[in-house]
């Protein structure tokens, strides 16, 4: 082999080599299914998240919602004796909370033998859309917390729940975090929250401490401070 044809096969070598290095290159880049159609990977970050449960009750919630609510279907027995309250049960659009089981939440706080049907003044019936009630139990968010009860005159301050006229408006935000002396007791809280506000539809107003150590008055308000009582969410707490 002359030096000119041994040149130009290792000019043709190199070539060749470079070739095979780009087509690796270019397959570590993109992958190829057992078909040898490239494969393309599907970025994480276009995945829509997923709010679970606890992440809900870690954030609290949305802030702000539609200001629409839906109200749970169906009709519920009547519970405790003397003036029956038809009432509803709703919840915002957006807030994330199906409004069915709101209304179990509510129902079972109401029908307590601890709740305000214990002394046979009062008793409560859920009733469903376009019923004859004399209240409604709504869960929204804080922003829209605000403007309901705004609208009547009280300051929430997208913190905490009012009655407002024939609206009793449970926030969001307390019914997914609590406040801190019902710190692991949330099932309590929402107990307390509801007996509260539906005591002011009831023509109850704020109560105080009675004394170190004794159980807080459901219609204490608790979220500003306990004031040495204890946690209790019942309006007749002996009541079994």
């Amino acid at each position: 082999m002359t030096d000119k044809s041994r040149a130009l096969a290792l000019a043709l070598f190199a070539l060749v080599l470079l070739a095979f290095l780009g087509y690796a290159a270019g397959r570590a880049r993109n992958p190829e299914s057992a078909s040898g159609v490239p494969v393309v990977e599907k970025s994480r970050s276009a995945a829509a998240p997923v709010v679970t449960v606890a992440a809900r009750q870690t954030s609290g919630g949305p802030k702000s919602g539609t200001g629409k609510f839906v109200i749970a279907p169906g009709d519920g027995p009547v519970v405790g004796r003397g003036l029956v309250h038809a009432y509803q049960v709703a919840v915002e659009t957006g807030a994330g909370l199906a409004a069915a089981d709101f209304a179990t939440a509510v129902e079972a706080t109401l029908a307590d033998p601890r709740s305000w049907t214990a002394r046979g003044r009062w008793g409560f019936r859920r009733v469903g859309p376009g019923e004859p009630h004399h209240f409604v139990v709504k869960l929204a968010t804080p922003a829209t917390v605000d403007k309901i009860c705004g609208a009547a005159g009280i300051q929430t301050s997208g913190e905490v729940s009012c009655r407002a006229g024939g609206n009793v408006v449970i926030n969001l935000r307390r019914w997914l975090l609590a406040i801190p002396p019902y710190a692991g007791r949330l099932r309590d809280y929402q107990h307390l929250v509801v007996n509260h506000e539906v005591g002011h539809f009831l023509g109850f107003g704020h109560a105080g401490c009675p004394g170190r150590g004794r159980p807080a008055p459901a219609m204490m308000p608790q979220y500003y401070g306990l004031d040495g009582c204890v946690p209790n969410a019942w309006p007749y707490p002996q009541s079994r």
